[in-house]
């Protein structure tokens, strides 16, 4: 398996025994052999032995003729901050060492449905980026543009994808650490609403705004992979018309200090959509202006981050990533009161989203306003900061709000990548992927 293959093909091929699980596994570690970099790691972790004894399991049921679960036989990545019981959960950083005594309940579904876990794969330290930079293991090249970022902080997860190191990748959004490295590697990447997927065994960054979603190479394959992760019998996405669906472009916020390159590709998604049938609205969203309020002094990302953290600092806080460090500290002056002011105005702003939202089938954006900096953009620590915020800023918009969200492809080949974002009210997940494969089929 060199490039992205969906999964629908890849169970299709070992149930017809083109392949078998233990050389699609295989495949996927030669990948690794050959291209992963001991210097900019995209896999901080392996997990041969229990892979290999997983993908032999299900070979052997499928010769008996056993059903093996929804995802028998595919590898799958893990970003580092999920428990898997005996390894070290260490989330991007050289400070934790103990290993995990169980499962995270979404590995045991993934398990269950007979998925084979290939490895934790690099993440910015403690998921507290979306640009995926990590000085502790190096930070992987872009697949699609060599000498950029991956994007973060899911960033070993969509490079490990992209580059076909594993058939599909899970991690967790904060603020878009789904999303943004999906974007930047050409990948497909899924944040559900908050609720929908169980965060049990996950090392946290912030319990107000994680989420735990899929990277994957379609809609279909992140819809299928999102069925285990959320507990639910995978259905294929009915097809859905554009024909006269109603989709709101934000005028201000989200298209404030677009590249050339975005706000072409962009252009080019909304015509595409009109030439579907769609309805394009521009208008103003006074709700997004709010957002940056929320954020002030580091907000709640600060605020519970800080909360995990305060003893750990204190121990070993030379151990962190300066720049990780320093923003988990300013949540030190978060008060009580502060804390609890930014709760009451997020649940106002989540109230006004879901209204302004009742009259349109879903938000479309650029998933980020610029194509992937180069490695060296990110050098300066006040160019990190300015840059980091702006590749944030529009998949936040989903996080503060408790929406739901996906990002797609939209460049054209040889062009920088940046993602479409489609954002839809909270719990209509399954509508938004079914939209979403009716976007991706027109792009």
């Amino acid at each position: 398996m060199n490039q992205p293959t969906t999964l629908a093909r890849l169970l299709d091929e070992m149930d017809s025994g083109q392949h078998k699980a233990a050389e699609l596994l295989e495949s996927c570690f030669e990948r690794i052999d050959a291209d992963d970099d001991t210097n900019a790691q995209i896999y901080t972790r392996r997990f041969d032995r229990t892979a290999r004894a997983e993908a032999d399991a299900i070979d052997r049921q499928r010769e008996a003729g056993l059903a093996g679960g929804q995802l028998a036989g595919l590898p799958i990545a893990l970003k580092a901050l999920f428990d898997v019981k005996g390894e070290i959960t260490h989330a991007g950083s050289r400070g934790w060492q103990a290993p995990a005594q169980t499962d995270a309940l979404i590995v045991s579904r993934l398990r269950r449905e007979g998925a084979v876990i290939t490895g934790h794969t690099n993440m910015t330290e403690f998921a507290y980026s979306g640009v995926g930079l990590n000085p502790h293991y190096g930070t992987p090249d872009n697949p699609l543009a060599p000498g950029r970022i991956p994007g973060g902080s899911s960033s070993g997860a969509a490079v490990a994808v992209a580059r076909g190191m594993a058939a599909g990748a899970i991690g967790t959004d904060t603020g878009g650490s789904v999303r943004i490295p999906a974007a930047f590697c050409g990948l497909v990447g899924f944040k559900p609403s908050q609720s929908r997927v169980p965060r049990d065994g996950t090392f946290p960054l912030s319990d107000s705004l994680d989420s735990i979603g899929p990277i994957a190479p379609t809609v279909d394959c992140c819809a299928r992979l999102d069925g285990v992760l959320s507990g639910r019998q995978f259905q294929p996405l009915r097809p859905l018309s554009l024909k006269g669906m109603r989709f709101v472009v934000p005028t201000d916020y989200m298209l404030d200090d677009l590249d050339n390159t975005v706000a072409q590709a962009f252009g080019c998604s909304l015509n595409r959509l009109r030439d579907a049938g769609a309805n394009i609205i521009e208008a103003p969203a006074p709700v997004l202006a709010a957002i940056p309020e929320l954020m002030e002094g580091g907000g709640f990302t600060a605020a519970e981050s800080y909360f995990v953290h305060r003893q750990s600092l204190a121990d070993h806080g030379d151990q962190y990533d300066p720049r990780v460090r320093s923003r988990i500290e300013r949540g030190a002056d978060i008060t009580a009161a502060d804390y609890l002011e930014l709760c009451r105005r997020r649940q106002q702003r989540k109230q006004e989203a879901d209204e302004w939202l009742q009259d349109y089938d879903g938000l479309l954006a650029p998933t980020v306003p610029v194509v992937p900096p180069r490695f060296e953009e990110l050098t300066a620590d006040e160019d990190y900061a300015r840059l980091n915020l702006l590749i944030l800023r529009n998949p936040t918009v989903a996080n503060m709000l408790d929406l739901c969200s996906i990002t797609l492809p939209n460049h054209k080949p040889g062009y920088l990548p940046g993602g479409l974002m489609l954002i839809g009210r909270n719990g209509t997940d399954d509508t938004l992927l079914r939209l979403a494969q009716a976007v991706e089929q027109v792009l």
